[in-house]
């Protein structure tokens, strides 16, 4: 491997949660390191480690089976999870005798839901690939569902944007946005946003004060969203918000500082993106915390140039591909010095990933939640869609989009 990082840019939207709650959702990932594995590459990830439903499968019946197997070495690791009641909820499942296979055992699948499956496994030559895949299940036929995040009961960081994703275009936005209401302790005013008419985004004027409350009121049962589509969702959403961090990447001086209260707690050396693929400026929110995921070129545009099956500790900060990521291929003087990758943030690691590296350290400490934002980069400013990338528009003009006014 030479030392370049990592990123991919695609325009899937992999968000968690529906009614009912759902688990985190991501896509397979791809990320940047130039040459690959050169003549031992692997096979392609979905040979690798193949899941049924695929990935980003839509309509799924629920007596459909959960399958991971894989073709040649062991399953090492599979949890699969959906979103209940009370948090992110297992799916029990059984791994074959020969190691190779684990399929979902029990009740059948929860309609009008996501389901994510992590899954990690050693090869024939020993080689650890991971593979991270997401679906949803059938919603019944003029049925409107949104995809929400956070998680009921999870703790979250300060930058957290309480995001729907619906299933069907939203035609009466207004009717729709009174239909969910967002309200903090201590009192805080909360307002709304549309992106298009499947995306309702809310968030205050500034990021949350640690020890908030926040309660999310669902009541879009048999709310009329567009002609013959109605709601079905009636739910109260509870999440707190957790202690006070946030970090800031230099992508100039190669830094990541890290904050605590607003004190620097940590200084840490990085590469980001390269000249001609600078990583974005702008506040970014980590979305989801994956402790090894595969990234591979082919599945964004850059071919077979690079496949990395074991990236460790990587948080995604938008929904087009831009990482935080433990690196294990770059050499020690990369950190702090250059800037290697398409995008992505690197910080030095090994390879199964240590906590007692930089990126262990970031990853273990981190929230969902948490804001980080990149200066100095030749980029421009990241929109605010990708990802929960809000906090970079003025507040006028973020409530400018709600539809009720």
């Amino acid at each position: 491997m030479t030392n370049r990082s990592l990123t991919y840019r695609t325009i899937r939207r992999p968000w968690t949660a529906a009614v009912p709650l759902l688990a985190g959702a991501a896509l397979l990932t791809g990320c940047q390191g130039t040459g690959g594995w050169l003549s031992d590459a692997p096979p392609s990830p979905a040979d690798a480690v193949r899941v049924h439903p695929d990935d980003g499968a839509h309509g799924v019946p629920a007596d459909h089976r959960i399958e991971v197997r894989v073709p040649d070495g062991r399953l090492e690791r599979v949890e699969v999870t959906r979103a209940g009641d009370t948090g992110s909820e297992p799916v029990p499942g059984r791994l074959t005798s020969d190691g190779r296979g684990w399929r979902s055992a029990g009740t059948p699948l929860a309609l009008a839901s996501r389901y994510t499956v992590e899954a990690v496994a050693l090869d024939g030559h020993g080689r650890r690939t991971a593979r991270h895949t997401t679906f949803t299940t059938y919603v019944p036929e003029h049925r409107i569902v949104g995809f929400f995040r956070p998680e009921h009961r999870s703790t979250v960081g300060t930058g957290m944007i309480v995001s729907f994703d619906f299933n069907r275009p939203v035609r009466d936005r207004a009717a729709v946005e009174r239909a969910v209401t967002v309200t903090a302790r201590p009192e805080v005013t909360v307002a709304p946003h549309w992106f298009g008419d499947r995306r309702l985004d809310f968030r205050p004027r500034a990021p949350w004060r640690p020890g908030t409350e926040v309660t999310m009121a669902l009541r879009l049962r048999d709310v009329r969203a567009a002609p013959g589509v109605y709601g079905i969702q009636h739910k109260t959403v509870r999440f707190r918000i957790g202690r006070d961090r946030t970090s800031v990447v230099d992508a100039t001086a190669h830094t990541l500082t890290v904050r605590s209260a607003g004190r620097p707690v940590a200084t840490l050396p990085v590469t980001a993106g390269d000249q001609d693929n600078p990583t974005y400026n702008g506040r970014m929110v980590i979305l989801e915390r994956h402790p090894m995921t595969r990234m591979d070129g082919g599945t964004v545009g850059f071919g077979g140039e690079y496949d990395i099956p074991d990236v460790p500790h990587a948080l995604r900060l938008t929904t087009s591909g831009t990482f935080l990521h433990g690196n294990y291929w770059a050499s020690r003087n990369t950190f702090g010095v250059a800037n290697t990758s398409h995008g992505c943030i690197g910080l030095r690691d090994e390879q199964g990933g240590s906590p007692d590296t930089p990126a262990g350290w970031f990853y273990r400490t981190s929230l969902i939640g948490d804001l980080v934002e990149v200066i100095r980069s030749p980029e421009a400013t990241v929109a605010p869609d990708n990802g929960l990338g809000g906090w970079n528009m003025p507040w006028r003009a973020w409530l400018r989009g709600s539809a009720a006014g």
